[in-house]
């Protein structure tokens, strides 16, 4: 609608997780090649953590597009919450598999032999499971027991868990520490600083044609403010505002113009950044305080298991 009016070819703002649009930062290029090594490496378990609206899904969508010059073969689950018998369809089914009986241990022996035949062509699966806190401890053993699926050196499946600061929460649990202790590689996403939030959305609206600012400084100060610096939050007020310019017909977006998107959309009164738990036992789970960027965790069970 607006697009034409700012001389855009491409909404920059969309909500849909879009790996185009991806705001290379330092943290971003580092959570990006823990993915990517821990997939290529054949790790086997990657785990990808970070706040609401931080990315995550993004991250993960450029991850797998950076293998399109290379075999590999993926099954993206993108709702968690499923019995064990209709996980194994579901991967199985994305992995193109069509499924010879529906029992655990049929579904089990023939996802073995396709992943061995992948092995011997050389081709890399991986098993992306996005929401992942939400899934149930019966369903995460089973995914656990998924890592034994092996040949004598290397794992013949890769897992990426991803999800919510609640999902390290879940992983610290007495119950799933040998899952916790299969984990090789760690990574996180975190909200924008005030300055990559300016640079962000210039970013994103000149990947979609702007050939100059349409935001004033205090206008991207401001959503800086009522974003907190969340991803997904900044797309939204700068949608809506880009929208409300169209409207109104002005070419600029002024800081008062963001103040009346952000009232109307009620930023100011939702705590859609207050995390339940603490992020790496550091006593810290607001959204401004997530803690670091990557940690890698190779062949140190005391390492993974203190944290």
């Amino acid at each position: 609608m607006y697009n034409s009016f700012f001389k855009l070819h491409s909404s920059p703002f969309g909500t849909s997780p879009d790996p185009r649009f991806l705001y290379m930062m330092p943290h971003t290029r580092e959570a990006l090649a823990c993915l990517e090594y821990g997939i290529s490496a054949r790790k086997g378990f990657t785990v990808l953590t970070g706040e609401v609206g931080t990315g995550k899904t993004t991250l993960l969508k450029r991850a797998l597009a950076s293998f399109n010059n290379r075999r590999i073969s993926t099954a993206f689950v993108f709702n968690p919450r499923l019995e064990v018998l209709d996980f194994l369809e579901f991967v199985l089914a994305d992995f193109g598999i069509q499924p010879a009986n529906r029992t655990k241990s049929g579904m089990l022996l023939q996802l073995n032999r396709w992943l061995i035949e992948r092995f011997r062509m050389e081709e890399t699966c991986v098993v992306v499971i996005d929401e992942a806190q939400n899934l149930s401890w019966e369903l995460l053993e089973e995914i656990r027991l998924l890592t034994n699926l092996e040949t004598s050196s290397e794992k013949l499946l890769q897992i990426v868990l991803s999800g919510q600061p609640e999902l390290e929460e879940k992983l610290r649990h007495p119950s799933v520490r040998q899952l916790r202790q299969r984990i090789a590689l760690w990574c996180r996403t975190q909200p924008l600083t005030e300055n990559q939030t300016h640079a962000y959305v210039a970013e994103r609206l000149r990947l979609a044609g702007a050939t100059r600012p349409i935001f004033t400084g205090d206008a991207l100060n401001l959503i800086y403010r009522y974003s907190h610096g969340i991803p997904r939050v900044i797309n939204l007020l700068c949608e809506h505002s880009l929208i409300v310019a169209y409207v109104e017909q002005v070419q600029e977006v002024s800081a008062e113009l963001v103040e009346g998107v952000a009232s109307e959309l009620e930023l100011e009164t939702q705590p859609f950044l207050i995390s339940p738990v603490a992020i790496g036992g550091s006593g810290r789970g607001n959204f401004g305080e997530t803690s670091g960027l990557m940690t890698a965790f190779e062949g140190d069970t005391k390492g993974r298991q203190d944290r």
